[in-house]
């Protein structure tokens, strides 16, 4: 009998499959909860996927419900998560001095969609360098603020946040209520906005930041031309940011329950901060259902875009909706090529876009009407829950405490579908359908 390969995409599933379900019996473990407190296996199920999944969203208060090693338990989970199960297993081979075989740097140039197998282990150790240091300098940031409140508890609260912000998890020890009580506080606000900022640009844009910025060894200067794939990183990143902050100032400069009440400095500070963590961080300054209507619509659509990719934020994508916006431009003025700054897109990654686009917004249509159906609840705060779980944001607009039970299982779907990718799920369904590879006769058909 045939044995049957496990692609990439399965074994990614799977990983984030069975981390989800160990990190929720973990959970219910007597040890990981607080004296007096115990959490039944659903909602942990539902805490565990949200961590995995670098979401956010949680059913019950992390920081009052879980003991120490529940909060370790959860710590691992959010970094798990955030590196994902490629690098993870590859820096655990390493660290127990297992040779990385031929299938495992495989495995590492499907998972980061690599021309070469040269250099794959070296690069997934950088990755897992520059996420360590970059959380150390987080870490440094929040001692300043936890340790002087909190003691030598601060230390672990400013670890524990680093990890989360950088993984673009939104979980936090305080309380509930995020980050709202350090709104005014300039470097809670500015350590945050970094960590999520630099996550959100994925790891390859790093690499040719450092190699732009390198000196060249023949004359010294700096005059190496930036790739695409950077320049619209870049790019698009700075215009979501200004976007989100110059939408929430016009939307909600008088609102009293949001900007209203706040010095100008101060309303701009809270403004970056919400534009920054729309792109699936989740901490909040501010109650999320204190916002307009119009306020939250605009941060739907900047939900749904996410980060950026290679990177630990989750969304569609920076450069999908970048490149479906050049090809729209290209059609309408009747060009026959679709170019980004000048750089010609091949017709395979626009279709790539329109069917990662396309199966995200499918997906999350039917599950938040499938909330509806079970929920009963708000539109506005349905749609807004399960546009922040597939895109694996983390912000709420107080629904997800008054979830059913099967709304808690259907919010865990959409997270864990949201991690993993949609575009991945049919990749997964289709992987053993022999590529079809046979040319029919063009046909016209009337569009509009």
């Amino acid at each position: 009998m045939k044995k049957r390969k496990t692609t990439t995409t399965g074994i990614i599933m799977l990983g984030f499959l069975i981390g989800a379900l160990l990190g929720a019996l973990l959970l219910t473990l007597p040890i990981s909860a607080r004296p007096g407190q115990s959490i039944g296996f659903l909602d942990a199920l539902f805490v565990s996927t949200s961590s995995i999944c670098v979401t956010g969203l949680s059913t019950v208060n992390i920081g009052q419900t879980f003991s120490a090693f529940g909060q370790v338990v959860l710590l691992l989970l959010i970094q798990f998560g955030g590196l994902g199960i490629v690098t993870f297993t590859t820096m655990v081979l390493w660290l127990f001095g297992r040779r990385i075989t031929l299938a495992d740097r495989m495995l590492i140039q499907s998972a980061y969609n690599l021309d070469t197998l040269s250099g794959l282990v070296r690069l997934t150790m950088r990755i897992l360098k520059v996420t360590l240091c970059l959380e150390g300098l987080g870490a440094v940031g929040y001692a300043t603020v936890f340790i002087p409140e909190y003691g030598y508890r601060g230390i672990w609260y400013s670890i524990f946040h680093a990890v989360s912000a950088f993984c673009n998890a939104g979980i936090d020890l305080l309380g509930g209520n995020s980050f709202c009580g350090y709104r005014d506080n300039v470097i809670m606000n500015l350590t945050t906005v970094f960590l999520i900022i630099v996550s959100g640009l994925g790891f390859p844009v790093y690499w040719e930041v450092a190699r732009v910025l390198r000196p060249r060894r023949s004359d010294g200067r700096y005059g190496r031309k930036m790739n695409l794939q950077a320049k619209i990183v870049l790019t698009a990143t700075l215009a979501l940011i200004l976007a989100g902050a110059a939408l929430t100032l016009l939307f909600e400069y008088d609102n009293p329950a949001t900007l209203g009440p706040l010095g100008w400095p101060r309303k701009a500070l809270a403004a970056l901060f919400q534009s920054v963590t729309l792109r699936t961080a989740g901490f909040a300054t501010i109650p999320q259902e204190s916002f307009r209507p119009a306020s939250c619509l605009a941060y739907l659509v900047l939900m749904f875009i996410g980060g950026s990719p290679a990177g630990t934020a989750g969304g569609v994508k920076t450069v999908t909706i970048v490149m479906l916006i050049a090809s729209m431009l290209a059609n309408i003025k009747g060009k026959k090529d679709v170019t980004v700054m000048n750089r010609k897109i091949a017709d395979e990654a626009i279709r790539r876009c329109v069917a990662i686009v396309t199966f995200s917004f499918s997906v999350l249509m039917a599950l938040t009407v499938a909330l509806l159906a079970v929920q009963r609840s708000d539109f506005l705060d349905t749609l807004y829950e399960m546009t922040s779980a597939i895109a694996t944001v983390g912000l709420s607009r107080g629904l997800t405490g008054a979830l059913y039970p099967a709304g808690k299982l259907i919010v865990t779907l959409t997270m864990y579908l949201g991690r993993i990718g949609p575009i991945t799920l049919a990749l997964v369904f289709n992987s053993r359908t022999p590529a079809d590879n046979i040319s029919y006769a063009d046909s016209k058909v009337i569009i509009g």
